[in-house]
Parts: C-alpha cells; sequence; structure tokens
C-alpha cells in the first residue's frame, strides 16, 4: 500500500476542479530579487521528472521576446507551458491573453483577434476591442494556431512581422507590442507541404520551437500526477484517501495514457468518486486500439482502405466541408460515407467531436 503524505498540501496549494491546468495559481508569490525563476516552475507538477529538461527551455527563453511555438498531443500541458513563459518573463505583470483558433469560424476569430468597429457588419452593434489590443505589453497565447482558417493568416503574419493591424472596418492602423506564444497538436510542416498552413507563417512562428512529451514516455511522473490529483479530487469531494493500493499505481503507470495529463486527471476523478474507507479504489481503464500494423503486401482495397484512413484521421473525422475527409481525397462526401460502410471504417468508440 502507498500512503500519501499531507505534505502536498503545502506544495499544491489550492481547490481542485475538472480543469485541465496542472498549474496551481494560489503558490505563494516569492520575492523578484533571485527567486523569479523558481515563483512558478516550484508550482508545476512534473518539473523534476520529464519535464525537467523542457523547464531548461522555458528558462532561456522567457526572458526575450521571441515567438514560441509549442507541439505536442492532445492533453500534454502546452498551456501550463506558455504560462510559465509568461510568468518568467519581463511581462509578467500584464496579461496573459488566450484565444483558441478552433473554437470560432473565420469571421468571428478576426474580430476576437483584432476587434472591430461598430457597423462593421450586421450585428455589430458596438465596437470589440481585439485580444491583439488587450494583449498589449503583455502575452497572446493562439491555442490550436493549426486550426487559424487559411485566408487569416496572412493578417496574423503581418501582426508578427510589422506589429500592427486594422480593426475590422477600421482604416486607423493600431501598433501594438505583443509577446505571442502558440501551440498545435497538428504537423503543421506536413499542412504547409499540403497547401493547408502558409509556410511563411509557420517560419515566422517556430522561432523557438518546445516539443512537449506524451505521458507515456514521462512514465516517472505518473505517481506524482496520481497523488495530486487524488488529493485535489478529495479535498472538493469531502473525502479523505490516504491509501492507494500497489498494484493499482502499477497499473496505472504502465498504461498507455493516449489522452494524456488530462485523461490521468479524469480518470482519477471518477476513480475518487468510488473509493471509499480512505483507499483509492481504480475505474475501469479504457482501452485504446493500436493502429493497424503495416500489410506487407496490400491489395488495391487495402491502399484505399490506408488512404481513406489516413484521410479521416488528419481530418479528425469531419467528412464534409473544404478540410473535410471528402475534400482531401478528390471524392464526394455521399461516395467517401458509401466507402467507408462497405469497408466497416468508422471513427474510435472514444472518439467525440463537435
Amino acid at each position: 500500500m502507498i500512503a500519501i503524505a499531507n505534505t502536498h498540501n503545502n506544495e499544491y496549494g489550492g481547490n481542485a476542479t475538472m480543469s485541465t491546468s496542472i498549474y496551481i495559481p494560489d503558490a505563494p508569490i516569492m520575492p523578484r530579487s533571485e527567486r523569479v525563476k523558481s515563483a512558478f516552475v516550484e508550482t508545476i507538477v512534473g518539473r523534476r521528472g520529464g519535464l525537467r529538461s523542457i523547464l531548461t527551455e522555458v528558462e532561456a527563453v522567457a526572458p526575450t521576446n521571441a515567438t514560441v511555438l509549442i507541439t505536442g498531443e492532445t492533453g500534454t500541458g502546452k498551456e501550463v507551458i506558455a504560462r510559465a513563459i509568461h510568468e518568467l518573463s519581463p511581462r509578467r505583470s500584464r496579461n496573459l491573453i488566450k484565444v483558441n483558433c478552433a473554437a470560432m469560424p473565420a469571421g468571428l476569430l478576426e474580430s476576437e483577434l483584432f476587434g472591430h468597429e461598430r457597423g462593421a457588419f450586421t450585428g455589430a452593434v458596438n465596437s470589440h476591442v481585439g485580444r491583439f489590443a488587450l494583449a498589449d505589453r503583455g502575452t497572446l497565447f493562439l491555442d490550436e494556431i493549426g486550426d487559424m482558417p487559411l485566408e487569416l493568416q496572412p493578417k496574423l503574419l503581418r501582426v508578427l512581422q510589422e506589429r500592427e493591424f486594422e480593426a475590422v472596418g477600421s482604416t486607423r492602423t493600431t501598433r501594438v507590442d505583443v509577446r505571442v506564444i502558440a501551440a498545435t497538436n497538428r504537423d503543421l510542416r506536413q499542412m504547409v507541404r499540403d497547401g493547408e498552413f502558409r509556410e511563411d507563417l509557420y517560419y515566422r512562428l517556430n522561432i523557438f520551437p518546445v516539443s512537449l512529451p506524451p505521458l507515456r514516455e514521462r512514465k516517472a511522473d505518473i505517481p506524482e500526477f496520481v497523488r495530486y490529483f487524488i488529493e485535489q479530487f478529495a479535498t472538493s469531494m469531502d473525502k479523505i484517501i490516504d491509501t492507494i493500493p500497489e498494484d493499482t499505481m502499477r497499473t496505472m503507470v504502465r498504461h498507455s495514457w493516449p489522452g494524456n495529463i488530462r485523461e490521468l486527471q479524469n480518470y482519477v476523478a471518477r476513480a475518487v468518486i468510488l473509493s471509499n474507507d480512505g483507499v483509492f479504489e481504480p475505474a475501469p481503464l479504457e482501452k485504446f486500439e493500436p493502429a493497424p500494423m503495416e500489410i506487407a503486401n496490400p491489395t488495391l482495397e487495402d491502399k484505399v482502405r490506408s488512404e481513406i484512413l489516413a484521410a479521416c484521421q488528419r481530418a479528425n473525422w469531419k467528412l464534409g466541408g473544404p478540410r473535410g475527409a471528402a475534400a482531401r481525397l478528390g471524392l464526394k462526401r455521399t461516395t467517401l460515407f458509401y466507402k467507408m460502410k462497405r469497408m466497416g471504417i468508422a471513427p474510435p468508440e472514444d472518439h467525440w467531436q463537435d
């Protein structure tokens, strides 16, 4: 049995939520002299393990104004690293503004980033200050940058190069001093080759790349994450859990966690709900289907099947639309649907798409 020490209260203070963040905002503020570095870094789970080399890079780039591109699978903590860069930079007393580029269509995203004037378009009854203006002298975090519409990318490139822009419906140029951090779980280099992402914008964003490893490559960090999440969720659910069975911990360390830290966090939350008598009760682990093995002598149908699977995966199993799987394959949506049905191709069971 593994006992959970009470000392984690001091290290990880704060209330639990279902947020994917592993940053603890209530950590004590350190004196600026010689402790700026530790003030935020000491609040990051895994800082002494798999993230050690990453945090060394973060500490090197944070004091500069260089644009940073953070890459990694979904759930690996890209936003945490973005906040670490901001908190360790001279801009830490200014705003860190976040924008999810995948959360809205091109028209709304342009207005959200650059603002708009009253009457600029139907429904614009008031003027709106964009995120670039709000982040002036601070940091702008562009999450899911790989999902930014192609038609909006030139305007972003101009802001990065010239530090100026015009709000939608305005002829007045606004100059800003903004440090940009971008993040994506997509392969931007492949998107550039496919004509889905501007090459000049890619190189402008990729001045200082930071690549986050998946949790399956950070197995030594899993026990620390588990203890941290147990304590957070037990507190929020008014439970006391002071013991983790060794077999349970061993099973969690061996699991591949395709959803990374976010999946582990949700798993621990479910398990805490089921736990009683102070013992961490494991919840059922979801099985992850590995990618099919490459066929030595593929038939024509095997090749077609592989192409359809690859296109669907890259389109996040969206069939229609200009960036959907059908468009990538040069097929009608109905034709692709028929082929998928005939070949038994379907999204994975745990796939969810809004």
